[in-house]
């Protein structure tokens, strides 16, 4: 069984994409980020998910991304709400945290060299998404190359790094159903910006209209409560 280390916000994406890694036989680690973000609920439901799935090795990183500020997500400016999320903009919204896939993917790196793990998965998306630039595939095989020029194992070839993006071309319908498919427990999830303090989802933020979005063109009923 090969180890992989997988990011797990505790959101639709990634555990739909832990549910999927597993499916597949890894050994997954999973590595959770407590970063400065609005809410403490993210973490909430990332434990709550790896619990779910029987994860025995999962860790909660701190960092305080609140230190450089600059997104609606680690500082005080308000979230956008009722957002036209399907409209073709070149806008990158005020929820993009700068650099932080590059931050948190630098962090599974290394922890992936401790382990072993050759493969890194993460749930970045290109379809149904707000818009960020780290969500690209171009980005994502940028990140890959930069990996095996910088850790021992890529340089002599006993581990190399592979980042996995399983779902980086599926539209948020397509993974729903994936996950509908491997009986994902979508009620556990949090995938809201703007989450009330006792987790409950807005309803009106991209990240909820883009799962509510998912939920209804995949022809099911998201069961994760909302405001």
């Amino acid at each position: 069984m090969s180890a992989a280390v997988l990011l797990l916000s505790g959101g639709l994406d990634s555990t739909t994409l832990l549910a999927h890694a597993l499916h597949d036989g890894f050994d997954v680690h999973a590595m959770t980020f407590r970063y400065g973000q609005r809410h403490s609920t993210e973490v909430s439901a990332a434990r709550r998910v790896a619990e779910a799935f029987g994860i025995r090795d999962h860790v909660i990183v701190d960092i305080d991304l609140r230190t450089f500020g600059g997104s609606a997500l680690t500082s005080d400016v308000a979230v956008p709400k009722d957002r036209d999320v399907s409209a073709d903009s070149s806008e990158i919204p005020v929820t993009y945290v700068p650099a932080r896939n590059t931050i948190f993917l630098s962090f599974a790196l290394a922890w992936s060299e401790v382990l072993g793990a050759g493969d890194i998965f993460i749930g970045v998306n290109a379809l149904d998404y707000s818009g960020y630039p780290d969500c690209r595939p171009e980005y994502i095989a940028a990140f890959e190359q930069m990996a095996n020029l910088a850790t021992r194992g890529g340089v002599d070839g006993t581990n190399r790094v592979r980042i996995r993006v399983p779902f980086i071309n599926f539209t948020k319908a397509e993974i729903i159903k994936r996950g509908l498919a491997l009986n994902v427990d979508y009620g556990i999830t949090q995938s809201c910006y703007d989450p009330s303090a006792d987790g409950i989802a807005c309803g009106h933020c991209d990240a909820c209209q883009l799962r509510l979005k998912g939920f209804h063109d995949a022809g099911a009923s998201d069961p994760a409560p909302y405001l």
